[in-house]
């Protein structure tokens, strides 16, 4: 998922929607290393979710199959697709997918911490306001990767949640600056989180087949020497999410996690709430499709994904279950829900509308399983690859107004 233009469509969007509200009491961890933090401003809880219209210069630019479904969708009974009908199910396919990822026989997910450095400068990042301090947190992985995760620590804070921010595949910073800029205004502490191999994340690993010698590795598609039958390489991916959620679980004891991805990142805030219940409310980004989509027009290329996201090279992991339940695994649990964002004209991929042939079905069925809450949007107000300024307003709104009242 290459670098893509930007284009300002709805640049006051965000400005009038205002910010996330701040509530509830943060951990005495949190307030007490915010002890000159004051308090987020509040927004109105009443206040109606943004609307935006299509974006008729946009869609008169682009063809009938951006507007229509797909045939690849035509016969396709996505209610069979999906497996989970029960909690019970949730439960079974998380410690099925848990432990093909690690190769546990337990099924659960790492207790490891990340080393921390407190007070960093980060040249690597873009820059921000209102951050009282950044810490990085080095993950430690197989093979000698290493991962790096920043966290910022809002200078004002009246709730002490936490939100994961996750970029994808090398993508120009200002969808990250933005996002998390949004979610340090509100309140939020907030964990910078990047592919493996992409942006400040290093690029060398150890050659599997002698451990002694390094080797640089350029892209995701070159990690098959690393794939085993006793190490999946979705644990570059998956690992650094565990840890760094363990270390501000343990720390700050917040009273909830959210999750935002773009892209790549918009893959690994399908598929990491889906493992972690921790994860309490979640906004993939265009980031998936069921797998009867993958090829489907109108995307410029087969959207096969990057491989972390291929069936071919991950075949027993997505043999458990396809997209749809992982749609579902990441929104049921108590206070938990997921609101995944495609972008109809989306010049790089999961675009289209294919995604109604499936989006009523997991809707449905998450809410006869109860507990939960999934949906999703489909962002009709551009025409480029990012989380647009209107996607971002309904993510802060549904933060304040929908989830007011919970933890």
């Amino acid at each position: 998922m290459l670098p893509m233009r930007r284009r300002n469509v709805l640049g006051g969007v965000l400005g009038a929607a205002g910010s996330l509200a701040a509530f509830g009491t943060p951990s005495a961890a949190f307030a007490a290393d915010a002890a000159d933090a004051g308090d987020a401003p509040r927004g109105g809880r009443d206040r109606p979710r943004p609307v935006a219209p299509v974006n008729q210069e946009v869609a008169a630019a682009h063809s009938l199959a951006y507007k229509s479904l797909p045939q690849d969708a035509v016969g396709v009974d996505t209610e069979a697709l999906m497996t989970v009908h029960t909690p019970e199910d949730i439960a079974r396919l998380r410690t099925a997918l848990v432990a093909e990822v690690w190769k546990s026989a337990d099924g659960r997910l790492p207790d490891a911490l990340p080393e921390v450095e407190r007070r960093v400068t980060a040249p690597e990042l873009p820059e921000f306001t209102g951050v009282r301090r950044i810490d990085r947190l080095t993950v430690r992985l197989p093979y000698g990767l290493s991962s790096v995760v920043f966290l910022l620590l809002p200078r004002r804070t009246a709730h002490g949640r936490f939100a994961l921010y996750h970029n994808g595949h090398g993508e120009l910073p200002d969808t990250m600056r933005r996002t998390a800029q949004a979610l340090l205004d509100a309140g939020y502490g907030v964990l910078l989180f990047a592919m493996p191999l992409y942006h400040w994340n290093p690029k060398e690993l150890r050659d599997p087949a002698d451990p002694g010698t390094p080797v640089v590795v350029e892209s995701h598609n070159d990690l098959g020497p690393w794939e085993s039958g006793d190490f999946s390489t979705l644990r570059f991916f998956l690992e650094p999410l565990a840890v760094a959620v363990n270390h501000v679980r343990r720390v700050y004891e917040p009273p909830s996690l959210q999750m935002i991805g773009f892209s790549g990142g918009g893959w690994a805030t399908t598929v990491y709430p889906a493992l972690d219940p921790r994860i309490t409310r979640s906004y993939p980004t265009a980031g998936s499709l069921p797998f009867f989509l993958r090829s489907a027009p109108p995307s410029p290329r087969p959207t096969t994904g990057d491989w972390e996201q291929r069936r071919d090279r991950h075949p027993i992991f997505y043999g458990i279950c396809d997209f749809p339940d992982l749609y579902a695994l990441a929104s049921i649990g108590e206070h938990r829900r997921q609101m995944q964002i495609l972008n109809r004209f989306d010049s790089c991929c999961f675009n289209g509308v294919g995604h109604r042939a499936y989006e009523p079905v997991v809707r449905q069925r998450v809410q006869v399983i109860g507990g939960g809450h999934w949906e999703l949007l489909e962002d009709a107000t551009h025409g480029d690859h990012t989380i647009s300024p209107f996607a971002l307003s309904v993510i802060l709104w549904d933060l304040d107004v929908n989830c007011a009242r919970e933890p």
